[in-house]
């Protein structure tokens, strides 16, 4: 009698617009999950879906695997602190995925403690917006010990579609603040191309088309183009988030002494956005910016 292959349990810390979809589709992927969140509104959620909560970090500890995605370095260090965090509970052989994007000192930081304990750690950033995780076609660059990400891959390739090993501990970290850095010049191009366009009195519908036909074409203007010539606000990945981002980047830039005058452009830009209290509008909304800077409308 053949003996079915049980699904590893998991700990999920984060129930957020990213984590939410992702406990969905491990869960359809036959993954047993125990969920935490530290907003309790979030849980009553979840526990009207059938999804297992728990209401502290110690619940979530005892499982073969721990995923956090959470919304800022701040937010990690809180739960893999030692004194009040997760860190006591968790037990030797345990793999701990982290999927926020926080500066790569931190990520490693964390691996390093985690790791005299006998823990393994992977940081696993994600890219490909609330979009990606619903539709589990995320890209995820994980860096960390070969090993480790390989027996985290069976988990990973549940979320993504575009799962990458960056390299050693921290470096998915840096491949995500490189990431972050070209969609932000992207967007910013774009705004720029269509604020020119339509000071002319173009069409900037035909502009897209004709942008995406040629060597222009990128992600952001097949995914968020329309919504900069339609005005269109809505928030899949926030100006807040976005600004985080580019600041991450920024200070590892710092630290390693590269110059990178387009990404002080892109930062400035955003900064004037939030300024206007544009923080929680999608990180497309940078074309109110040039609206401002053009005075068009």
């Amino acid at each position: 009698m053949k003996v079915k292959n049980l699904k590893p349990t998991i700990g999920f810390i984060g129930a957020g617009n990213m984590g939410l979809p992702m406990i969905k589709n491990l869960i359809k992927k036959g993954f047993q999950l125990k969920v935490y969140d530290i907003n309790p509104k979030i849980t009553k959620r979840l526990d009207k879906d059938n999804i297992k909560t728990v209401n502290n970090l110690r619940a979530v500890a005892n499982n073969n695997f721990i995923i956090s995605i959470l919304p800022d370095t701040q937010n990690v260090e809180s739960v893999f602190n030692t004194d009040s965090g997760i860190i006591s509970y968790l037990k030797p052989g345990t793999i701990v995925i982290d999927m926020s994007t926080i500066s790569s000192s931190s990520a490693i930081e964390i691996g390093k403690v985690l790791q005299k304990k006998q823990i393994e750690f992977v940081d696993a950033p994600v890219s490909g917006g609330v979009k990606g995780a619903l539709n589990a076609n995320l890209s995820i660059m994980v860096g960390g010990k070969k090993e480790t990400y390989k027996k985290s891959l069976d988990i990973l390739n549940s979320l993504g579609e575009n799962v990458i090993y960056a390299g050693k501990l921290g470096m998915g970290q840096v491949f995500k603040m490189c990431n972050q850095i070209m969609v932000g010049s992207h967007i910013q191009s774009m705004c720029e191309a269509f604020a020119l366009c339509k000071s002319k009195g173009g069409d900037l519908k035909l502009l897209k088309e004709t942008l995406i036909g040629g060597s222009a074409n990128s992600w952001m203007l097949e995914n968020l183009g329309n919504d900069v010539i339609n005005k269109n606000e809505h928030a899949g990945f926030r100006i807040d988030l976005q600004l985080k981002d580019l600041k991450l980047a920024s200070e590892a830039a710092f630290e390693s002494g590269v110059p990178l005058p387009g990404l002080s452009l892109v930062l400035a830009l955003y900064l004037e956005a939030r300024a206007h209290n544009e923080g929680k509008n999608g990180n497309q909304s940078l074309f109110k910016t040039y609206d401002r800077m053009s005075n068009q409308k």
